[in-house]
């Protein structure tokens, strides 16, 4: 019995023991997990704080809102900013013993240059910190330092095409509005004018009349202004009704207006296209047709399409101060609105340069290259420092762009772009004509689109306020941007 009695003893003693080394053992797996979550935990943070350091803090100290990016100017003469070829437009001189910013090129890159007194604008504010940095040579830095006498600044080399900047600006005459022209290839923005404009060597001395001007003179409309697209517009409409079942061959037919629910919309100047397909009506810019092509659609899909093509998102740029586009329609709104927003009226409102980009992106095959005007930074020997880092992103199939591309193909082989046709080069766009008041007889001129040349592209977005019919004057200009490109 005493021999049992041991035994069991002994049983229960070893399964307690067989508990305790359990449960011991389930703690210290415990204890590993959470120290390993937490070891996991740090090497995360460092490794951001080292991504942080070599790839961000540079842009997080260059944000404008920064006040010891000025306190660098104590130390560093500004660095210039270049146009592609080296033209100087931004330079640091001397006069009476202090230092002041010129601009050589006036009132033809205010806006895209900026300014840099009063507040600063443009590359002048976005890439201020690079400019106030200096990678001059090491032994003339110690020279200098030893002398007490600031280095030279970094110099910001442009994407701009002195030329086509010159074609953009002349090309604008009078008329207020804005022309963009991008290089599909790279991203970078080949030209960028905005009128009215301003000197911006006299931004001091004259900032109150500017600070208060009526005409918005310090805007620069190519980023900022937000247009009624009129029938550029359609090209999303167009997209959306061929993404929902619509075929190039459908036929609509135009009698110069179309009534529905009490609302009536013309065609301009009430020009009746009678019967017509719906590529024909594409590029006879077709309102009746267009009309109908948007109430037919499902609700929510004009939408769809529209934020597909980066409305009301912000656009991927480096460059600061665009407004997002916006597309405001709802399921609930009425048929009027919706016809109206069909052809690129309504509450519809667009960017210049988010235009340009959706012409860029047909004429890419669906794919949108992120928007630079800074192509690199180099010090003041001419030894390269950092480049813009190509970004894209795809916004629609390689087929819808390959469709697109067919329509815009025929507005200007046979429809309202045909004065941007040339032999030279291949050639695609959209008009558009956007009324902006009651009166019918006020409304701004536009064209987008994109030419071709071997391995060239060229994506342009051009508006001239007040002008009419794009077809009279935003077109024109947009192929004298293409014949000074292609030639």
């Amino acid at each position: 019995m005493r021999q049992q009695n041991s035994r069991r003893s002994r049983d229960i003693n070893g399964e307690e023991d067989r508990d305790a080394r359990k449960s011991r053992h389930t703690l210290n797996v415990e204890t590993s997990v959470i120290a390993y979550v937490f070891l996991a935990l740090f090497l995360l943070l460092v490794a951001y704080f080292v991504y942080f350091m070599a790839f961000k803090s540079e842009d997080f100290i260059n944000n404008p809102a920064n006040p010891r990016v000025k306190g660098f100017e104590k130390l560093v003469v500004r660095g210039e900013i270049k146009a592609a070829d080296g033209t100087v437009l931004a330079r640091t001189v001397t006069r009476n013993g202090k230092e002041v910013r010129e601009y050589p090129k006036g009132r033809e890159y205010a806006h895209v240059v900026g300014y840099n007194s009063n507040g600063m604008s443009g590359i002048e504010s976005d890439k201020s910190f690079y400019m106030l940095r200096s990678h001059s040579f090491i032994v003339n830095r110690i020279v200098n330092d030893l002398k007490n006498e600031k280095n030279p600044g970094d110099n910001a080399v442009t994407s701009l095409d002195t030329k086509l900047q010159d074609t953009a600006y002349n090309g604008m005459g009078y008329y207020q509005g804005a022309a963009v022209a991008i290089d599909c290839n790279t991203g970078g923005v080949l030209a960028m004018v905005s009128k009215p404009d301003f000197d911006p060597n006299t931004v001091t001395t004259n900032w109150k009349s500017l600070s208060s001007d009526e005409n918005s003179a310090l805007l620069n409309r190519a980023t900022q202004g937000l247009y009624p697209p009129g029938s550029t517009f359609k090209v999303i409409t167009a997209l959306s009704y061929l993404k929902n079942g619509g075929k190039l061959s459908d036929t609509f037919d135009c009698q110069g207006s179309y009534t529905e629910d009490g609302y009536t919309i013309h065609c301009y100047g009430g020009e009746v296209h009678g019967k017509q397909t719906f590529k024909q009506a594409f590029g006879n810019s077709c309102n009746v047709a267009f009309s109908k092509v948007g109430l037919s659609l499902p609700n929510g899909a004009l939408k769809s399409t529209a934020q597909e093509f980066l409305f009301n998102k912000k656009i991927p740029s480096d460059i600061s101060n665009i407004n997002k586009s916006q597309f405001t329609l709802k399921s609930s709104d009425s048929k009027a609105l919706v016809m109206q927003t069909a052809i690129g009226q309504g509450n519809t409102l667009v960017t210049p340069l988010h235009m340009a980009l959706i012409s860029e992106a047909v004429a890419n095959d669906g794919v949108i290259r992120e928007p630079f005007v800074v192509d690199h930074i180099e010090n003041d020997g001419g030894r390269l420092v950092r480049s813009h880092v190509d970004r894209s992103e795809r916004i629609c199939t390689r087929d819808e762009a390959n469709t697109l591309k067919e329509l815009m193909r025929y507005v200007v082989t046979n429809g309202t772009g045909r004065v941007v046709n040339s032999s030279s080069y291949e050639a695609y766009g959209k008009t558009g004509t956007a009324e902006f008041s009651s009166n019918k007889d006020e409304a701004h001129s536009w064209f987008i689109g994109f030419a071709k040349k071997g391995k060239k592209k060229i994506a342009v977005a051009v508006i001239m306020e007040k002008g009419g019919a794009g077809s009279s004057h935003a077109a024109p200009l947009a192929k004298q941007l293409f014949d000074a490109y292609l030639g």
